[in-house]
């Protein structure tokens, strides 16, 4: 009974997930204040008003390019450990997915074999195969699959960081939307262009 119970649990996850974010206490460069980016392990005043001068970074790419000139690889790594930028599971590319603190060749070639994920759900469910629970929420506070604009629930939607209660509502006002454009234009009526481009990664229109 026990069993059946539980197959009809993963049955019920697997019909309702849809795509999300991964939960992380990392910390997001584009959103975290002066003193949180200071207390990320190797950040300088310097570095700190680097970060805040050069944000929003689109790409956990544009953030290395800012911290490699003064990081070694090792601290690098540290950093990572502590603040990042969501990857997207299906356009991040070889070299991004090995920023990630721990991930070698063997797991770049998981995280990539199972190209495109629909939702968080499966990265979980196949990455699972491979590494522990611990370990498979630590990799899955790194990445997030992008949320369909029409049919994303507000649970779901609310794991983009930074959306609160009211972009929620100005989100869901224009639905459905017929293409990004329409995003783009609806959505820049209340933050300017780069917060609409940050907003962005993580959405899409099915």
């Amino acid at each position: 009974m026990r069993t059946r119970f539980a197959l009809l649990a993963l049955a019920v996850l697997a019909t309702s997930a849809t795509a999300q974010v991964g939960k992380t206490s990392l910390v997001d460069p584009n959103l975290a204040t002066e003193q949180q980016l200071a207390a990320v392990p190797h950040m300088n005043p310097t570095l700190v008003k680097a970060v805040m001068d050069k944000r929003p970074f689109l790409t956990v790419k544009e953030l290395h390019a800012v911290l490699s000139p003064t990081l070694s690889a090792d601290q690098l790594k540290e950093t990572f450990a502590k603040m990042w930028v969501h990857l997207n599971l299906n356009t991040a590319s070889k070299e991004e997915i090995l920023l990630i603190p721990g991930v070698g060749n063997r797991m770049l070639h998981e995280f990539e074999e199972y190209r495109p994920y629909t939702n968080l759900a499966q990265f979980h469910r196949e990455i699972a195969k491979y590494v522990k629970e611990d370990e498979l929420a630590r990799l899955e506070s790194y990445v997030f699959v992008p949320m369909d604009l029409n049919s994303a629930t507000d649970a779901d939607l609310l794991t983009i960081p930074g959306l609160g209660a009211r972009m929620l509502r100005e989100f869901k006002e224009y639905r459905p939307y017929k293409d990004m454009a329409q995003f783009r234009r609806e959505i820049g009526k209340y933050v300017n262009a780069k917060e609409v481009a940050r907003l962005e990664r993580y959405v899409m229109i099915k």
